[in-house]
């Protein structure tokens, strides 16, 4: 029942957003069909390709479809949870060729605007579950491995790198590398 659901979805709105994600995220072409992208899918065996496929879709079954269409989504979002270990919530804006490097552990609140081109590695974590939070990431940002980014109103600019195990709650501006400094103490054992 769900398939029908999603196929009624496909064929009855403006899929110009998902359609841009899956060309480059799923068919590497120039030019998207519903063939090509279920071609590909059926094809990878890349765990990002197949999170992305059904986040996505799931995504915009979420924001744009009827109730029936939001139910199904929501079915699919634990499955998602699941299976991979990524809660990217439902209402996310992300924009197109996200790039998980290591797709584990990765968590993104609901209230967040993330521009083109994001790479996130492992373990990363963006926005909580509670307090007011708004949360916008620019285009060209890549976020290392175990790093949090979390706060109220928080605007990260275009063309930016945050380093490792980094810990951001303030607005980092374009063009800047930005890394959270740890220091090692040894004590030696008599």
């Amino acid at each position: 029942m769900k398939y029908i659901h999603i196929i009624k979805f496909l064929m009855t709105h403006d899929l110009t957003h998902l359609k841009e994600c899956w060309l480059v995220e799923l068919t590497s072409d120039k030019k998207v069909s519903f063939y090509r992208v279920i071609k590909s899918y059926l094809k990878t065996r890349s765990l990002q390709k197949i999170y992305l496929f059904w986040w996505r879709l799931a995504n915009e079954m979420y924001l744009h479809g009827s109730d029936k269409q939001r139910d199904v989504a929501k079915k699919i979002q634990p499955k998602l949870i699941s299976k991979f270990g990524i809660d990217i919530m439902f209402g996310a804006r992300i924009g197109k060729n996200l790039l998980l490097v290591h797709p584990y552990s990765i968590t993104i609140n609901r209230n967040v605007t993330i521009g083109d081109n994001l790479t996130i590695h492992q373990n990363v974590t963006i926005g909580q579950s509670h307090s007011p939070i708004r949360i916008i990431i620019g285009d060209n940002v890549s976020i290392g491995a175990n790093s949090v980014i979390l706060g109220g109103e928080i605007k990260i600019g275009n063309n930016v790198k945050i380093g490792a195990m980094s810990f951001v709650n303030k607005d980092i501006p374009d063009n800047c590398t930005v890394y959270t400094q740890k220091t090692n103490t040894i004590i030696q054992n008599n």
